[in-house]
């Protein structure tokens, strides 16, 4: 029985060049069906997050979606969620992420995907939460920037304790097992 209830899923409002992330992502929902995890994600009906959004409905899942009101006037909003959370700005709609989830994977994306990550990070660096995070390194999108983190820990700007909570995994089953397995540590009140 998996610890996480809900999950939010970063990922791009545009679907990438590599067709593997479209597969990345539909895999990924499906291994979170098989498990009974919900989705939380960003609200959209675009690129990977309306796919995600689909395969989950599909699947008889729960989808959580939280959007900017502006985004919602530009009319990208999925309007066949469980529910749709509309609020004013990106920091509610983090917040909100981190309220809704017990954990964060992010699929391959863009600067919003980076945005949303980092600030997960950041807050957990600050005890604004405990909540595990985890790279879904499809077709090695993510070896980049794992690789500049380990510059930066290197460096003596990050300590090789919060580097490790950087979690990536090559396989939608792998993530969800390191979630799994850091949520636990945290319940047992160890830092992951």
């Amino acid at each position: 029985m998996s610890e996480i209830k809900r999950l939010a899923v970063y990922c791009g409002a545009n679907a990438g060049a590599n067709a593997a992330y479209t597969d990345a992502a539909r895999d990924l929902i499906r291994e979170m069906a098989a498990r009974g995890i919900d989705l939380v994600y960003g609200g959209g009906k675009l690129g990977l997050m309306g796919i995600i959004a689909d395969e989950m409905l599909s699947a008889g899942g729960k989808v959580y979606g939280v959007i900017p009101q502006a985004l919602v006037d530009k009319e990208v909003a999925h309007r066949g969620l469980t529910e749709l959370h509309t609020v004013n700005t990106m920091h509610e709609r983090k917040a909100a992420f981190t309220e809704l989830s017990d954990g964060f994977v992010c699929l391959p994306g863009g600067i919003g995907t980076l945005d949303e990550l980092f600030e997960a990070w950041t807050w957990n660096a600050l005890g604004y939460h405990a909540k595990p995070f985890c790279l879904l390194n499809v077709d090695n999108f993510w070896d980049g920037l794992t690789d500049f983190m380990d510059h930066v820990s290197a460096s003596g700007f990050l300590s090789e304790a919060r580097r490790a909570q950087l979690l990536k995994a090559a396989t939608p089953a792998e993530a969800l097992d390191l979630l799994d397995s850091a949520v636990k540590t945290a319940t047992q009140g160890m830092t992951w």
